[in-house]
């Protein structure tokens, strides 16, 4: 926009006034940070919650129940399900949660038969500390989800008490689905006996199926369900990511509310960067016409203008972009209701599409004052003064 040797002149203006400046640049930051929160909050809604043409994974839970305390399905659907067209596999989880309602700080507890583990689940993971084999010699053990471990500071080696139950952590790992992150992976007969006070008594929450082919997700729950429907507890079956969305309604409504407090953020920026160039282009306007009578054109003296609500935005965006995703990464934070999880993304595109914002709006916010002044003359601006 202009050439480095006016680059002084930008930044001589900005030190000049330093307080407004300052509140400009902070004012900019907090509604940056407030923007990228938000989207991160969206962005992780949409990443436990839309179902894509990958997806291969149903939820068999027991019908007209929501909390994990209350599914309650016997262990043996299992050959029944697997019997089913379509079916590669079908996993028993029996679920414990430290609290079923909405919170940010849950612990999920998840038994699940070994050789199922070992052969479904570890070869997703990228095990960061610890080993299978540790968990799979322990049967108190558990293997955690990175998300949970940075939350709570634990360590291999340490246990795990949360829902009435203490476990050994056997390894911490890392997982591309938002549903591992935030639990604890157990034996099956462990967590039973826990729930059932020392008997395993064949009861699980739900089965995790896998089909073989995503474009008969709906056709393989409805013969699930059709199955078990005369059944003593009949079945409610619906592919992963709807199920997490149907428990997750109140989060749904949440972030869909704090979507409008992201674009007011934005609107916020706007008002604060247009209002300090405004008032800056109304104490200069001696100085554009000293600026004139040195040889600066009036396009120049407009691009000035526009380079200064750019850098404003710039400083402050950029602070409040990386403040949000600093944030977000190392909290580790998830909304965590009914034994679901929908972890705040941290993903570092958040901050980029911060920093783009803020290079737009502080670009379009100097537009009309630069306009103005590039077109006053300069006698004009000394009988102003």
């Amino acid at each position: 926009m202009i050439r480095p040797k006016h680059w002084p002149v930008v930044f001589k203006h900005i030190y000049r006034h330093r307080t407004r400046s300052m509140l400009t640049i902070l004012g900019v930051a907090v509604a940056m940070f407030l923007y990228c929160a938000v989207q991160a909050m969206q962005q992780g809604v949409r990443a436990a919650t839309e179902v894509t043409a990958q997806d291969t994974t149903l939820v068999v839970y027991r019908e007209n129940r929501y909390c994990p305390f209350s599914s309650r399905l016997p262990q043996h659907y299992k050959s029944r399900i697997e019997s089913i067209p379509g079916v590669l596999s079908a996993v028993p989880v029996r679920i414990l949660v430290s609290n079923c309602r909405t919170s940010l700080d849950v612990v999920t507890f998840r038994g699940v038969e070994s050789n199922a583990f070992v052969g479904h689940y570890v070869p997703k993971f990228e095990l960061l500390e610890g080993s299978a084999a540790d968990w799979e010699y322990r049967s108190d053990a558990a293997l955690i989800g990175e998300s949970l471990a940075t939350r709570r500071g634990i360590k291999v080696g340490q246990q795990l008490t949360a829902a009435g139950i203490t476990v050994y952590v056997a390894g911490i790992f890392r997982s591309d689905e938002p549903q591992d992150q935030n639990v604890a992976y157990t034996h099956l007969s462990f967590v039973q006996e826990a729930a059932e006070r020392g008997g395993t008594g064949g009861i699980v929450t739900q089965f995790n199926v896998k089909v073989d082919d995503p474009a008969q997700l709906d056709v393989v729950a409805n013969a699930i369900d059709t199955e078990f429907a005369s059944d003593q507890e009949p079945t409610f079956t619906s592919p992963e990511k709807a199920f997490v969305a149907r428990a997750a309604t109140d989060i749904l409504h949440l972030v869909s509310f704090a979507s409008w407090l992201g674009w007011g953020a934005l609107v916020a920026v706007f008002a604060l960067v247009a209002n300090a160039i405004v008032l800056a282009v109304q104490e200069r306007i001696r100085d554009h016409a000293i600026f004139q009578t040195l040889g600066y054109s009036s396009g120049l003296i407009g691009r000035l203008i526009i380079t200064e609500g750019l850098v404003l935005g710039i400083i402050g965006g950029g602070c409040g972009a990386g403040a949000a995703y600093l944030f977000v990464s190392q909290g580790r934070f998830s909304m965590t209701m009914e034994g679901l999880n929908i972890e705040i993304a941290s993903d570092p595109s958040i901050l980029f599409v911060g920093l783009a914002i803020s290079v737009v709006i502080g670009t379009v916010a100097g537009l009309i004052p630069a306009w103005q002044a590039s077109r006053r003359e300069i006698a004009a601006c000394f009988r102003a003064v």
